[in-house]
C-alpha cells in the first residue's frame, strides 16, 4: 500500500496532495507539465480547480463520506474521470487515491494519469 510520503517522491507520474479540507497543498512537476497548471496556481486553492463542474457534487459527497466514517470505499482503486487543465479543456484519467492520517489529520494524494495520449 502507497503512502502519501510515498506519493510525494512520484517524479514520473503527476501527482497531487490535498489536505482534510480539500485544498492542495502540493503538486509536483510531472502534474504542471500535463496539465498546465503552476504550482503558484494550484497551492492553498480548492481541489474543485480541478475537478469538472458535473462531477463537484459527487466528490464533495463521497469526500464527506469518508472523513466521517473513515471507512474507505474508493481509495487504492483505479478511477477514470475527467481532468480540469488550465486551459479549460478536460481529459480523461486514471486517478488513484491514497490517503493517511499525520497529528490526527487526513491528507490525500493521488496520480492522476492521462489515459487520452495527448
Amino acid at each position: 500500500m502507497k503512502s502519501v510520503d510515498d506519493m510525494l517522491k512520484e517524479q514520473a507520474v503527476p501527482v497531487i496532495v490535498l489536505d482534510k479540507e480539500g485544498v492542495i497543498t502540493f503538486v509536483n512537476e510531472a502534474f504542471e507539465k500535463e496539465y498546465g497548471w503552476k504550482k503558484s496556481e494550484l497551492l492553498k486553492a480548492s481541489v474543485y480547480v480541478i475537478i469538472p463542474t458535473a462531477l463537484r457534487q459527487a466528490h464533495n459527497i463521497g469526500f464527506s463520506r469518508f472523513l466521517s466514517t473513515e471507512t474507505p470505499t474508493l481509495l487504492e482503486k483505479p478511477l477514470r474521470l475527467p481532468i480540469l487543465c488550465k486551459d479549460g479543456q478536460q481529459r480523461d484519467a486514471e486517478h488513484v487515491i491514497v490517503a493517511d492520517k499525520q497529528e490526527g489529520a487526513w491528507r490525500f494524494a493521488a496520480t492522476i494519469r492521462p489515459l487520452d495520449g495527448v
